[in-house]
This record gives C-alpha cells, sequence and structure tokens, in this order.
C-alpha cells in the first residue's frame, strides 16, 4: 500500500470527491455504514480547525485513492479515532473490498495505538481488537414516514399513541404545533446549546459545551452546507416559541442524532419525543434511510427505534513501549465504566448519584442552601 498522512487542508479537491463519492455508493454496495456523516471529510475538516493533531490517511494503488483514514495523534504517537468520546461512527472509509493490514496503516501514520469507541461494522482488521461490542439504535425511514409510523403503531401502540395525544395537547395547551426541520437561526442554536448544557450540569454529566471548542465546532458544522453534507438543526415550535430541539449531521443516505434537548417547563407533554417523530418525518421526506439514533441505552431510543447496528470499542496496537502504557492506564477505566453500563442493578444505583451530585452543583450555583 501507498500510504501518505495529511493535514486536513492539505487534502486536495480531488480526493475530498473521491472520498464524498465512495460514502455515496456505500449504501449501493452493501456497506450503509460508511456513509454515517461522522465518517464525511466536512466533519474530519471542521474538526481540524477546532482541535491539533487531526490527520488524514491516504491509502492509493496504482496512484488512485482507495481509503481514507482520519484520526487524530498525540506527539508520542498515541492515535485516536478522529472525535474520539464525541463522533458516532469511526473507522477507514474504503472501496468495496479493500483489505488493509492495521499495523500497517498505524506504522504510516506514525502511531504506537489507536483507540475507538464507535467503529461501525465491516472493518475487521481493526474489529479483532475490540474489547466489546454494542448496539446503536436506528429509525429506518427509506420506506417513507407513514410505514414507519406504521411499524411503530404495531410494536408499540400505547406509546404511539400517547405521544402522538400529547403533540395535539401540546397544540390546545400552549398553541400552534409547528415543526422546522432545517432551521437556519443561530439564536435557535444558541437556545440548544443552553438546554443541553443546563441538562449535563442536572444530571451529573460532563458539560460539553464547556469545552469553547466544541462550541466553534457546532457552530461551524451549522454553517456547513452541501448536498453530501450538512450540519441541520431541527425545531419543534408551540405558540411561536422553540421547545424542543436538536442539532445533528446529514449525509446524503444517514441522520447522525446528536445533541437533543427540550424546554423543561414544557416536560410533561414529552417535546422530545413529538420531535424525534416530527424528525423522521423530515428526513424521510429528504430521501434518508435511516436515523442514527447513536450508541447508549435509553428509554427513548428503545421506543423510537426499528433495529440496532452494532458499534466497537477498543484499541489496535503495535509492539511499541506507548501502547502498552496506554493499555494499561486505559483498560481498568473502560473495563469498570463498561461494567457499570451493562448491569441494571449498578447503572441505576450510579445515575441516580450522578443526579443527586448535579442537583448539588446547581443549587450551589444558584445560591441555593444544603
Amino acid at each position: 500500500m501507498d500510504i501518505r498522512v495529511y493535514r486536513p487542508g492539505e487534502l486536495t479537491v480531488a480526493d475530498r470527491a473521491v472520498w464524498t463519492a465512495m460514502q455515496a455508493q456505500a449504501p449501493l454496495l452493501g456497506a450503509p455504514q460508511l456513509a454515517n456523516p461522522f465518517l464525511s471529510p466536512e466533519f474530519a475538516l471542521a474538526l481540524g480547525r477546532c482541535r491539533g493533531g487531526v490527520r488524514i490517511a491516504v491509502v492509493r494503488e496504482e496512484g488512485e485513492p482507495v481509503a481514507f483514514f482520519p484520526f487524530q495523534r498525540t506527539r508520542f504517537g498515541v492515535g485516536r479515532a478522529i472525535g474520539l468520546g464525541l463522533s458516532d461512527a469511526q473507522g477507514l472509509v474504503h472501496r468495496p473490498g479493500f483489505q488493509w493490514d492495521a499495523r500497517e496503516l498505524l506504522q504510516a501514520c506514525g502511531l504506537a495505538v489507536w483507540e475507538f469507541d464507535h467503529l461501525v461494522e465491516g472493518q475487521k482488521p481493526f474489529e479483532v481488537a475490540a474489547r466489546g461490542t454494542y448496539d446503536s439504535p436506528v429509525i429506518d425511514v427509506n420506506r417513507g414516514y407513514e410505514a414507519y409510523l406504521a411499524q411503530l403503531r404495531a410494536r408499540s401502540p400505547k406509546f404511539t399513541r400517547t405521544t402522538l395525544a400529547k403533540q395535539r395537547k401540546l397544540g390546545r395547551d400552549v398553541g400552534e404545533v409547528s415543526y422546522v426541520h432545517d432551521e437556519r437561526d443561530p439564536a435557535v442554536l444558541r437556545t440548544l446549546m443552553g438546554w443541553k448544557s443546563a441538562q449535563y450540569r442536572r444530571t451529573g454529566r460532563s458539560d460539553r459545551f464547556a469545552h469553547p471548542w466544541i462550541i466553534r465546532l457546532v457552530r461551524q458544522l451549522f454553517h456547513t452546507r452541501g448536498e453530501s453534507f450538512a450540519g441541520v438543526l431541527s425545531v419543534l415550535y408551540a405558540g411561536g416559541r422553540p421547545i424542543a430541539a436538536h442539532f445533528g449531521l446529514r449525509s446524503e443516505r444517514v441522520m447522525a442524532c446528536w445533541f437533543p434537548a427540550y424546554d423543561r417547563d414544557f416536560a410533561k407533554f414529552s417535546p422530545g419525543l413529538v420531535l424525534h417523530l416530527r424528525m423522521a418525518e423530515g428526513a424521510a421526506a429528504e430521501g434518508v434511510d435511516y436515523l442514527d439514533l447513536g450508541r447508549g441505552e435509553k428509554e427513548y431510543k428503545d421506543s423510537l427505534k426499528t433495529r440496532d447496528l452494532s458499534v466497537s470499542e477498543g484499541w489496535v496496537m503495535r509492539r511499541h513501549p506507548v501502547a502498552l502504557g496506554h493499555r494499561a492506564r486505559r483498560a481498568p477505566v473502560r473495563a469498570l465504566r463498561n461494567t457499570v453500563l451493562s448491569r441494571p442493578e449498578l447503572f441505576g444505583p450510579a445515575d441516580r448519584l450522578l443526579k443527586r451530585m448535579g442537583s448539588v452543583r446547581a443549587a450551589g450555583k444558584n445560591g441555593g442552601g444544603k
């Protein structure tokens, strides 16, 4: 293999076009997972503007690109999937039938180890190093929204009936309900980030929007517009005001769900669920095949999904002292985290503890008592 590594800005227009074409053809050639927008050149370029160490390896055969491998690298040779901890699809985008040697690729990239947590299916040279595989629920809308709704009614009649009834009640109690699939008002994006930041703090999770580079990334992607890739802000309005919103990424065939949140003053109407149904309708109208809800066990995902994809986490290593040290540090942490997430008797108490901690921190910031 002829493998050359580039900074994001060094990638030629021709190479970007080949990369995009590979993604567009992937669903037709039996690899729909490669069409995920987190695997798009636009995501890699945007992240490269906000974070250091972003690189793209281009693999060529007879002078023609056959694969693209975006990654992040430290000066010590520790590699991470691009957007690790933030992106919901990772891996190497390639032509059908392309085979590669993982350690040869790492050596060409100057990496002792490459870590991933959302490796998509079909990446066999990387999958052999996976430490765990997890469900990533999706909503199929390739047969149209009405077909999806009919499937939802058949599988979860009470859930569907209740959610649609809450939407009607929202219109009666608050005001006319409307939906904008692709809202272009930056002020609404700021509102969404405020809701999401508050949710992170309230539930004891790390606030992603406390990091300026993530805010810059989201804003850049919001302004990225193209036929093959776009940042999409979807908003549910009631009585003329936004009450739920979601920001995600879209390729030609896949909508990647990313940051959903809602105004808690309207929680009794389940605006987040109503929003996701409207998003499914809007995505179907645009010719999207499915909405990827992302890895993670959430009740709303189980209620809305039609099936599950699989993603893996782990790390590929070469024989190198840096790789051994990285494994020694990371393995116990990931093992503990995944044990808690996979066992309800552990996850429930841990989740409640995080929420209590979040409430205490919020009370302290608001001048609350003990």
